[in-house]
């Protein structure tokens, strides 16, 4: 049996989830993750840079029977479409779209201002999820900034877990969950 960081991250996610929960999707990308918050709850928002990306989470979304709100835009600004203390769960997957330009991948400027903004827009006992995937022109770099980054949480008011794939070569994902205490 093969366990992908998806399917990790999504076991470890759905104790905190449950119907009626605002969720988000802040790096749509095929949205796979879009779809399993869709399973748990009918309010979610997906965030996406790509046009193509969004047009064909879309159309795999609908043909599941589900309609999440997608934003085309970028995951910094997810305080202008939800209210502060709103949202259950946001989960990033960091790194380039599966199969799409590797030019086009997530920052770690912009990326650590997206958790920023979305630890203020979690309810307290809400989670974020940050699948890291290092490797390629910048992420070896943006993994080591948000790590750093999330080390200098409070730990009075978050929880930050970071677990990894022990065994596994070539650089694998690197699961990390932050949970909102108050």
């Amino acid at each position: 049996m093969r366990i992908s960081i998806t399917q990790w991250v999504h076991g470890e996610l759905r104790r905190f989830i449950k119907q009626g929960d605002l969720c988000i999707d802040a790096t749509v990308g095929n949205g796979g993750d879009t779809e399993y918050l869709c399973g748990l709850t009918d309010r979610v928002i997906g965030f996406e840079i790509q046009e193509e990306a969004l047009f064909n989470a879309r159309k795999r979304l609908k043909l599941k029977g589900y309609h999440p709100k997608f934003i085309l835009d970028s995951h910094e600004n997810m305080d202008r479409y939800a209210e502060k203390g709103t949202v259950q769960a946001i989960l990033f997957n960091l790194g380039y779209l599966p199969g799409g330009d590797h030019s086009i991948a997530t920052r770690p400027k912009s990326t650590i201002q997206a958790i920023k903004v979305g630890l203020e827009l979690l309810k307290s006992g809400g989670v974020i999820s940050v699948c890291i995937y290092s490797g390629g022109d910048t992420g070896f770099a943006e993994k080591e900034e948000v790590l750093q980054y999330l080390k200098q949480l409070d730990d009075r008011r978050y929880i930050v877990i970071k677990q990894d794939f022990y065994n596994k070569q070539n650089h694998p994902p690197l699961p990390v969950l932050i949970l909102k205490l108050d």
